[in-house]
């Protein structure tokens, strides 16, 4: 019998390692940090993580039921139930779609196709945490752009590719902040990056926006070769089930269906989903209560301390003088049982991410704030 040389230990190259060793670069990771999900009291109110405020579409809990007497069978393997449903919607061949057990799963396969050792990808300076996470995980560097007033910057986001840049990465609207790129802007961008970078456009909050130059993705992926939209169920209630979709070319979509768990999307999410994206009036209705409380709070919390950032998302960016007065606010919501996310893992310790809840809960919020800060 033929024995494998030892490897050698990092610590000591003449010994072998007294414990198996992760790949080089994962321990310089750093792990996504959730929004809290707990305050003190029964009755709290988790406003950190961008959920529904309505819960889930009524239709897409009666088909989480009646999948509880099929627990037992293996999902069909492509999702092809939840597939059609999208195509159906959207408009969308579902032979271009990919469905996934969130969209954080369909981001790490993409980057687990298009990067490797020595590569880089781009992403703006306040996007999207899971990012540089799947980036490194992969072997290859994150380049971040800095941003125009919290907004991506094309300009910058073009500079900052290289001859090493396989990927750059878009999320429209933004996650933390809320800002968006009209679709002329992102034209911009595809059009200054070479045919061999894949542009991955994150429409994760495209259910919530309402400004008019606004383009989810889907004419830029139809014309192009490089270009994937990936898409989500967790930002209109379905957030326990993580289901994420992608829409991209074929030849993409080969790649990514390579790689993918052959069962990557459970039963029940499958089901749950497709009548989710069919009950159209359902998601209507969330996208009429956010616009109505978003906007609402950005006007009640906008004054000479507070800046509230203009938001296409479920959520408000709020911006106070300082990263102690904002962690004071984020205190005083925690003691009233008003849970919101801080924002020193972005880099952004003076601002609260505050999800759009209910009408009490958004005047519960505005309340405290404005006392909280008040001259």
């Amino acid at each position: 019998m033929v024995r494998a040389a030892p490897i050698p230990c990092p610590e000591n190259p003449d010994m072998s390692p007294s414990r198996p060793t992760p790949q080089p670069g994962i321990s310089e990771i750093a792990a996504y940090v959730p929004g809290r999900a707990a305050a003190p009291g029964s009755a709290a109110i988790k406003l950190s993580s961008n959920e529904s405020p309505l819960g889930a579409s009524p239709r897409a809990i009666e088909a989480f039921r009646h999948a509880a007497d099929k627990l037992e069978i293996y999902p069909e393997g492509s999702s092809r139930i939840l597939r059609e449903a999208l195509g159906e919607v959207h408009g969308l061949d579902p032979e271009r779609i990919v469905c996934g057990n969130g969209s954080d799963d369909l981001l790490h396969l993409l980057a687990q196709c298009y990067l490797g050792e020595g590569d880089q990808a781009v992403m703006s300076q306040y996007g999207f945490s899971v990012y540089p996470i799947i980036t490194q995980a992969a072997g290859a560097q994150i380049i971040m752009a800095p941003e125009a007033d919290f907004t991506a910057d094309v300009d910058a986001l073009l500079a900052a590719v290289t001859e090493r840049t396989r990927m750059v990465f878009l999320a429209n609207p933004n996650n933390p902040t809320g800002t968006y790129l009209a679709a002329a802007e992102v034209a911009r961008l595809h059009a200054g990056l070479r045919s061999d970078i894949l542009l991955v456009i994150d429409s994760a909050y495209a259910e919530y926006v309402t400004a008019p130059d606004y383009e989810v993705g889907v004419d830029l992926v139809d014309r192009a070769e490089n270009v994937v939209m990936v898409r989500t169920f967790s930002k209109m209630g379905l957030a326990a089930l993580r289901i994420g979709w992608m829409y991209g070319p074929a030849h993409l979509v080969d790649a990514v269906n390579r790689i993918r768990g052959p069962f990557n999307v459970n039963l029940p999410a499958q089901l749950a989903g497709a009548a989710a994206v069919r009950d159209t009036e359902f998601t209507a209705q969330l996208g009429r209560h956010n616009a109505q409380w978003r906007d609402w709070l950005t006007e009640a919390l906008g004054s000479n301390r507070l800046r509230v950032v203009a938001s296409q998302a479920n959520f408000v960016l709020v911006l106070f003088p300082s990263a102690d007065e904002a962690d004071g606010a984020f205190e005083a919501l925690l003691k009233a049982g008003l849970i919101v996310r801080q924002l020193g893992v972005y880099g952004i310790p003076q601002g609260l991410r505050i999800s759009v809840g209910s009408e009490e809960a958004m005047r519960r919020v505005a309340a405290i704030l404005n006392a909280t800060v008040a001259p």
